[in-house]
């Protein structure tokens, strides 16, 4: 018997409940228009995920319940599965529920909850423990939701328990390799027990994490038969015929290195700024190679005319360095301006110089630029409205190479997961798009250009070196002996190391950033800031 089932692939908003269920009602309408028997949402679509703390509020969770009776009562000739928390016996509970014809016929509570990386579903809901299924048209299907199929044995249990069609609702967010990782553990456990499995993920942005959807269809061999665009909004129908995928839209491509975290970058950027009300976007332009990809972003994802550049030279700016970034701002068609810093700087040194008089020059100089800057870009983020992008990527964040209250002040940070060798891959890509940086932003030697002739390179190991060995120590927590087992060498590795131990202080009072690594700084990586702990080491410990 044909089964047609709608995945509805939605980016959703966090707590605007009103709109989210607007969204769901007009998916099933649409859905429905189309002949689905059945259509699938992702987990907590009714709220948005993840809501945090605003599970705590009851005044929240009813508002859900509400929403939820809303949609039942305007679902008829159509099952809909859809995700929201239910408040059940002074326990609360991360649900399915299965809709059909004004009636709930199923209802499954998430039995795995992810207490690790950016989740704390432990935090707020009670696992449930039971199998759920449901008959639609002959054919019996379970309910799951996200972690569960990563928990070896449940896809097996619920098709024991008699079902044909394993239905997963996810909010998985997106890293480099995870939608690969999703479809390889999915495979192999659907091989074990010869079951077809339709998954749907979110897609969107959420503050720092961002949901790439990539929802797809296995078929009882683990093979992918359908899957969604990265990215982007789809409603899709696949056709199922004696439980068997038969009928399916086309695969979309899988993620590509590069391509993918360019693509999250921009959505990221997208619905921070839609989603939290600003007018567009604005930011210091300065003729490097981290502003010019901000500002390509930031255009990609807003339009050039909800984009602003702004060009604050100072004495030590290189007349190329605005060359470049006017020629940036030009071909992006972004309206920028020149506010040169100059005269503030001047006013910062005449009225510090009783005070440090006989002090030695130092980097408190070099630091009074950046914040001179750091205050005109929030005087005009805060007259238009506008959300102020910093600039600092993460290599930059990992070894304190930016200034508080200075290059480090606004609101969001596009590239705080993005290390500087893929800053110079994603920026070679936009230019295979449409050349908008100059070729000489990306080949001369990056510099924050605060004292004469400087270079990144004069304070830092070469990123070359640097990235692999702050890959190594923050992402996959590597000692130092294991990093110098490796390959790399020793001062350079104390020497990132000792950085990054005694800049958490800086990170802790950065902007949020859009996490595209399996281990950004924020939610997913919480250290302390007053510690004693030191991850340097000598070669008498080696002995």
């Amino acid at each position: 018997m044909s089964l047609k089932i709608a995945l509805a692939q939605l980016n959703f908003t966090v707590a605007d409940i009103k709109l989210n269920t607007a969204k769901i009602i007009a998916a099933v309408n649409e859905a429905k228009s189309q002949q689905a028997d059945i259509i699938v949402f992702s987990e907590l679509c009714v709220t948005g995920y993840p809501p945090e703390d605003l599970l705590f509020r009851t005044d929240f969770i009813r508002q859900a319940a509400e929403a939820v009776q809303e949609i039942i009562a305007q679902v008829q000739g159509i099952d809909v599965v859809l995700g929201y928390p239910k408040q059940q016996n002074q326990c609360l509970y991360n649900v399915a529920i299965v809709c059909r014809n004004g009636d709930v016929i199923a209802e499954y509570s998430k039995n795995a909850l992810p207490n690790y990386g950016v989740f704390d579903e432990q935090r707020y809901f009670t696992a449930g423990d039971e199998t759920v299924l449901f008959y639609l048209k002959n054919t019996c299907l379970a309910l799951t939701i996200c972690e569960d199929i990563w928990q070896n044995g449940i896809i097996e249990k619920n098709r024991q328990a008699g079902a044909q069609i394993i239905l997963s609702l996810n909010a998985s967010p997106f890293h480099a390799g995870k939608s690969y990782q999703r479809e390889d553990v999915i495979a192999q456990q659907l091989i074990t027990s010869s079951i077809p499995l339709v998954y749907v993920n979110q897609v969107g942005g959420q503050d720092e994490l961002i949901f790439d959807g990539s929802s797809f269809v296995a078929d009882n061999q683990g093979k992918v038969v359908f899957r969604a665009a990265e990215f982007v909004e789809q409603l899709a129908l696949v056709e199922f015929n004696d439980a068997k995928p038969v009928s399916c839209q086309s695969i979309a491509p899988h993620y590509q290195s590069v391509i993918s975290e360019y693509k999250a970058l921009v959505l990221g950027i997208k619905d921070y700024v839609y989603k939290n009300g600003f007018q567009g976007a604005i930011l210091g332009l300065s003729g490097g190679i981290d502003s010019a990809l901000v500002l390509a972003l930031a255009v990609d994802a807003l339009g050039a005319d909800k984009v602003e550049a702004v060009l604050m030279p100072s004495r030590y700016t290189q007349p190329m360095s605005i060359e470049d970034a006017r020629m940036e701002a030009e071909a992006l068609g972004v309206h920028y301006q020149i506010i040169p810093i100059e005269p503030a700087v001047q006013a910062f040194t005449d009225m510090l110089a009783p005070v440090f008089a006989g002090a030695q020059k130092d980097t408190t100089e070099e630091n009074i630029q950046a914040r001179c800057r750091g205050v005109l870009l929030m005087a005009l983020s805060n007259k238009q409205g506008k959300l102020l992008l910093t600039t600092g990527n993460k290599s930059e964040m990992s070894v304190g190479y930016a200034t508080l209250y200075g290059d480090m002040a606004g609101g969001f940070a596009p590239l705080k997961d993005v290390y500087k060798l893929l800053v110079y891959q994603l920026a070679v890509y936009r230019n295979s798009l449409s050349a908008v940086i100059p070729e000489r932003v990306i080949s001369r030697p990056p510099s924050a250009e605060l004292a004469p002739d400087q270079k990144d390179e004069d304070s830092l190991p070469a990123y070359a070196v640097l990235d692999p060995i702050l890959e190594r120590y923050i992402e996959q927590d590597l000692p130092a002996a294991e990093i110098l087992a490796q390959g790399y060498q020793l001062a350079d590795i104390n020497r990132a190391i000792a950085l990054v131990d005694r800049n958490e202080y800086k990170r802790r009072q950065s902007p949020p950033g859009i996490r595209i690594t399996a281990r950004a700084f924020g939610r997913d990586r919480r250290y302390p800031i007053s510690s004693g702990y030191r991850g340097v080491i000598n070669r008498d410990e080696l002995e």
